[in-house]
């Protein structure tokens, strides 16, 4: 495995990553912000809401947020890929730029061989990494645009879990808005659903309806992200993991590697040194 991620001053910053991954490198997750990438080399196999999708070189994935997903390697050499991972707000401040107003676009399709939009993707992310900040804002405006003006639109996509009854997705806030109070010392399951008003397997039910997940899994993602801003700030890994409710440093470095692809460590570094300094191996 190789990896570079960085958070490039472009746009108020982005991140940015390259990597090679083999196997099955990572665990169900979701992102706060779009995951935008073409695959380089290879054969990707992304587990998507509604079903499962395989990617190849040249092949554009666009992954809006909040889905819920994974990846793992066709093959046995893996695959190659660079990724970008724009906020909403800077989506929708270019889907303005660009005439198609309205917030943050919802991409229509989980993937497109899209040659024009792979090649103008490829060489942004390249000229991000060499420093081209210019090349780079250029390019990536334009591709962004073209992938908005293709693929985007104002409506839930129809792959998307179908969005549970008024009542279920009541409980489901409440509950998840008592995951967010109480991330370091989170309730048990019984605990939470009744504190939700209602029984354990309808939570279960509901909750992963409402947000793709179960409610435990929910968690370790949100302390993954909690962690992740503390890091941002220059918290150290070791006090990250514990105000973001982990057990240890290695506890949360198995669950930042699954969601985020690199460990704690080279993901300070690379966000801090705003450039691809960080390389790990394994």
């Amino acid at each position: 495995m190789s990896v570079r991620y960085w958070r490039d001053p472009l746009w108020g910053g982005v991140d940015l990553m390259r990597a090679r991954f083999t196997g099955d490198p990572f665990a169900r997750h979701s992102h706060d912000t779009y995951a935008i990438g073409v695959v380089e080399e290879g054969l990707e196999e992304i587990a998507f809401p509604d079903g499962p999708r395989c990617t190849g070189a040249g092949e554009v994935v666009m992954i809006d947020p909040g889905v819920v997903h994974t990846g793992r390697a066709r093959t046995p050499d893996g695959w190659t890929y660079r990724v970008l991972y724009p906020r909403p707000e800077q989506l929708a401040a270019i889907a303005d730029e660009a005439g198609a107003a309205g917030g943050p676009p919802a991409f229509t399709t989980w993937s497109a061989a899209d040659e024009r939009a792979s090649a103008l993707l490829l060489s942004a992310h390249r000229a991000a990494e060499q420093g081209q900040r210019l090349a780079a804002d250029s390019l990536l405006r334009v591709v962004m645009a073209r992938l908005i003006g293709a693929y985007g639109a104002r409506g839930p996509r129809s792959g998307r879990p179908s969005r549970p009854a008024a009542a279920g997705r009541g409980v489901a806030a409440r509950a998840r808005e008592l995951l967010h109070e109480s991330l370091t010392d989170p309730p048990d399951l019984g605990e939470l659903a009744a504190a939700a008003g209602t029984a354990p397997f309808a939570l279960l039910r509901s909750f992963r309806r409402a947000y793709g997940l179960p409610p435990h899994a929910y968690v370790v993602q949100l302390r993954v992200r909690r962690a992740r801003a503390l890091l941002e700030r220059g918290t150290p890994p070791a006090e990250a993991a514990v105000a973001a409710g982990f057990c240890d440093q290695s506890h949360l470095s198995r669950h930042f590697r699954r969601m985020v692809g690199v460990t704690p460590g080279a993901y300070q570094r690379g966000v801090l040194a705003g450039g691809p300094v960080s390389r790990e191996r394994g």
